[in-house]
């Protein structure tokens, strides 16, 4: 089973691939841009595709939400995976032999404190995984990349030191997306995410969020995003509690349609564990 994810053999998203899958026979094939990962989805090039939407230091990943708002795609999972930044070199390589350490600059970012006192250049990269696999390439001893457990495993690299981020609870949360014509069945919805603008008259927003509460749906996200052809109006992006089955949220939503505009089901599935170790 053909599975999408973006970036590099060995990115933090086909980690969250296997874990997710963790009991299948999967083939994890990268992208280098999001977009692809959607666009193989849809061609029936893989059977699902795996794409981060929100880190716990960082925030959301803004592309992947418009993504998932835009395309005729539908998440059926989510998982929370930590993301443990470890010192790869190539090996033999000792932390005095490094100059520079290349990585995704987000990456470069939580690990700042850690290299400034090693007095190492950082220098920003495409991805993280992408790193790792061109340190390989280059065979340098001078220098290092920042990445996971697994791009270590893939690229043959050495992890000089684990855990060099500044914060030890760094999660990012990953969404598992199949075609809306191929949700597969079986499914246990227990979380549902949504996306809808309001009305432009005073109290709009208000009137949507209280037909949240008239049915005792509780919400565990509310997020903005502009819409770029409709400047200064915005899509709210909701996950809530409950499956798309359950009475409660079932006429939730139908009384929301009435109140609210363009309103698109998201997805309906297993809310992950928050606090995976």
């Amino acid at each position: 089973m053909k599975i999408a994810f973006q970036g590099e053999r060995g990115a933090y998203s086909e980690e969250a691939s296997l874990r997710f899958f963790n009991d299948q026979e999967i083939t994890p094939m990268g992208f280098e841009l999001s977009e692809e990962v959607v666009d193989a989805l849809l061609q029936k090039e893989t059977k699902y595709a795996v794409l981060p939407v929100e880190n716990s230091i960082v925030g959301n990943v803004n592309v992947n939400l418009d993504l998932l708002y835009k395309s005729e795609i539908y998440a059926i999972g989510e998982i929370y995976l930590p993301i443990h930044h470890h010192l790869l070199a190539i090996p033999g390589s000792a932390i005095g032999d490094l100059k520079k350490v290349y990585s995704h600059p987000i990456a470069l970012a939580q690990c700042r404190d850690y290299l400034n006192r090693h007095k190492l250049k950082p220098i920003a990269d495409y991805d993280t995984a992408g790193s790792c696999k061109q340190l390989a390439l280059r065979a340098d001893r001078s220098e290092g990349a920042i990445g996971s457990k697994l791009c270590s495993e893939t690229y043959g690299l050495e992890i000089i030191e684990s855990n060099v981020q500044k914060l030890a609870d760094n999660i990012t949360r990953f969404l598992v997306l199949a075609r809306i014509d191929d949700k597969p069945e079986g499914l246990i919805p227990t979380k549902t995410s949504i996306a809808f603008s309001s009305g432009h008259h005073p109290g709009a927003l208000l009137d949507c969020l209280q037909i949240f509460k008239k049915f005792g749906v509780n919400l565990t996200k509310l997020e903005s995003r502009p819409i770029p052809e409709n400047p200064f109006e915005y899509i709210f992006f909701v996950d809530f509690l409950g499956g798309l089955e359950e009475r409660d949220v079932s006429d939730c939503i139908r009384e929301l349609r009435r109140s609210a505009h363009h309103l698109k089901i998201l997805g309906s599935y297993s809310a992950g564990d928050r606090k995976p170790k």
